[in-house]
């Protein structure tokens, strides 16, 4: 029976009653997260698949319309909830673009750390569930049990471990202390042995080398047709990073390597995830070793940002700004402007096209999130594989639902 069965004008009634239909999901533990996949079968190999999205839309695209800069922050996190900081990096960082703020030297690097952190945290729970899902389980628990630094890291700058809501219009929350720098060092020594247990135990595995090898081989002219980025891109050939093809924060001082593949397969992209773990790594050195001194918020002459609590409690004038950014009825006139402001996700590019109209709100607030571009690209990778490659698939294009369907 020809592969495009469904898809063939010529195949008669008769003929398709021999394929059936199998809905993978919204509940599966497989999926990670609620998503749907509506799958005809012929037995076991997969004549088509159709995502059914929706499943989790909270609406936060409209929220960004009712909550002003700061407050937005804490909703923002909860897009792609693997790796919090990283989408208030990108959301901040689009807000600062629309009302013309420059960044303290100290805060750069902060925001670059908290970022490279949340990348390292989002590949270890992508590498550690793709074993996981093909029965590997030691290698989830060597990649959770790092992860739990990270979230103790986030505990200490911040107070909270999973969602810190740290980065502010203009600064973060509050500067780092000795014992947030003393984490991620110790974090950073750790990592190394983490990773060298994993490939050892993954790459040399003839299970897991048959299950990802030649599964779901998505070409460079396809990764190119449906817009992938990150990771995705990245395994088809693509070396595109906006760290450095369109640098932003500190990038541009930092050194360290774009990695990638050809084959553009599930192992390829596990091995780029692998691969780009190192080079955080590496950025994170640079940057916690010449973390620079000075402020890590704007002075409050500039008006936008909201003044850290040492200075709202122990200073008039901090305590004017704080009533006057706070209070509904008062806030500092932002400019009119129309951005849109992207930056390398673990997954790829995360945008934000904002609109601002004079006050701290956002007229308009659009994401572009990865997720929803690379689900788009499940169909066609799938197409002619088993159900039990679904998994290996899903789960090396690392789709989070609440960035889907936001």
């Amino acid at each position: 029976m020809p592969a495009n069965l469904l898809d063939d004008p010529e195949v008669g009634v008769e003929s398709k009653q021999y394929l059936w239909t199998l809905n993978f999901g919204p509940q599966h533990p497989a999926t990670h997260t609620t998503l749907r996949l509506v799958l005809d079968l012929d037995g076991e190999r997969i004549v088509k698949a159709t995502p059914h999205i929706g499943y989790l839309h909270s609406g936060f695209e409209k929220l960004g319309e009712h909550l002003n800069f700061n407050q937005y922050v804490t909703v923002v996190d909860r897009k792609n909830y693997i790796s919090p900081p990283m989408n208030e990096v990108a959301w901040h960082h689009a807000v600062e673009s629309a009302l013309g703020i420059e960044l303290t030297e100290r805060c750069k690097y902060i925001r670059v750390i908290i970022g490279e952190l949340a990348r390292i945290s989002d590949h270890l729970l992508c590498t550690g569930a793709a074993a996981l899902d093909l029965g590997a389980f030691t290698a989830f628990l060597f990649a959770f049990n790092q992860r739990e630094m990270i979230y103790d890291i986030y505990e200490e700058m911040s107070g909270y471990r999973f969602h810190p809501g740290y980065t502010r219009v203009g600064g973060v929350l509050q500067d780092f202390n000795d014992e947030v720098i003393k984490k991620i060092r110790r974090f950073l020594g750790a990592m190394p042995k983490v990773l060298s247990d994993m490939e050892k135990l993954l790459f040399r595995n003839r299970i897991f080398l048959d299950r990802m090898r030649g599964v779901g081989t998505l070409t460079k002219a396809d990764a190119i047709s449906y817009s992938c980025s990150g990771p995705i891109a990245r395994a088809s050939g693509i070396p595109i990073d906006l760290r450095k093809d369109a640098p932003y924060l500190v990038y541009g001082d930092l050194d360290f390597d774009v990695p990638y593949a050809t084959e553009g397969d599930c192992y390829a992209r596990f091995q780029v995830r692998m691969e780009e773990m190192v080079q955080s790594m590496r950025i994170l050195k640079q940057t916690v070793e010449n973390l620079p001194t000075g402020p890590v918020n704007l002075p409050i002459a500039e008006k936008f940002s909201l003044p850290d609590k040492g200075t709202a409690y122990n200073s008039m004038e901090g305590l004017i700004q704080h009533f006057e950014l706070i209070m509904p009825n008062r806030g500092a006139e932002t400019p009119r402007n129309e951005v849109y402001s992207a930056i390398e996700s673990p997954n790829g590019e995360l945008g934000y096209y904002l609109v601002t109209d004079g006050t701290q709100t956002a007229w308009r607030t659009r994401t572009r999130p990865p997720s929803f571009i690379h689900f788009q690209v499940f169909p066609l990778i799938i197409k002619d594989h088993l159900i039990a490659d679904i998994v290996a698939v899903l789960g090396s294009l690392n789709i989070i639902a609440a960035e889907l369907d936001r």
